[in-house]
């Protein structure tokens, strides 16, 4: 279990982020058009996973425009923002913003993921939601990077993630 805080409030998530040079576990998330999609969509890619409590929030739609921003500049490398978020919400705000460089994926089917990464958040009044994160995946979904942002309300080292993406 790891801890982060939200306004300097302490709050814990259920485990820890997989470990830098370990597999990457499997997932199942829902797309926009409410197709489930698992890590072997990507097969081949480097991934950068920007997972957020909600894109309603605004240092989550301020990651996700970020990302979205550098990602068109990275080859062979896909940004797949994941998010509590109900799937028409994520490609309402996704079309709004005109972010046309970032995947969101909805955790609406099941909280597996973020369990299976450890940041679901098990305490405080985001409980049920994820921590922010960032986890870097190489084209085998070898972890090469990984960060949970220490204050929820907090962007997450988009440098340290990009060059990560970069190797």
């Amino acid at each position: 279990m790891a801890q982060v805080t939200l306004k300097g409030n302490p709050i814990h998530t259920n485990g820890e982020l997989p470990a830098v040079g370990a597999k990457a576990p499997d997932f199942t998330l829902t797309t926009g058009d409410l197709k489930d999609v698992t890590l072997a969509e990507w097969k081949g890619k480097r991934k950068i996973l920007n997972i957020v409590p909600s894109l309603d929030t605004a240092v989550c739609a301020t990651s996700t425009r970020k990302f979205n921003e550098n990602a068109g500049k990275l080859a062979n490398t896909v940004v797949l923002v994941v998010s509590a978020d109900l799937p028409f919400a994520q490609k309402r705000f996704c079309t709004t913003e005109g972010l046309q460089n970032v995947v969101p994926l909805s955790l609406i089917r099941g909280k597996h993921m973020a369990k299976d990464y450890g940041v679901l958040l098990q305490d405080g009044p985001l409980a049920g939601l994820t921590a922010r994160a960032v986890v870097v995946l190489d084209e085998a979904d070898k972890v090469v990077y990984r960060q949970l942002v220490p204050e929820i309300g907090q962007e997450p080292d988009y440098d340290a993630a990009l060059a990560a993406a970069k190797q």
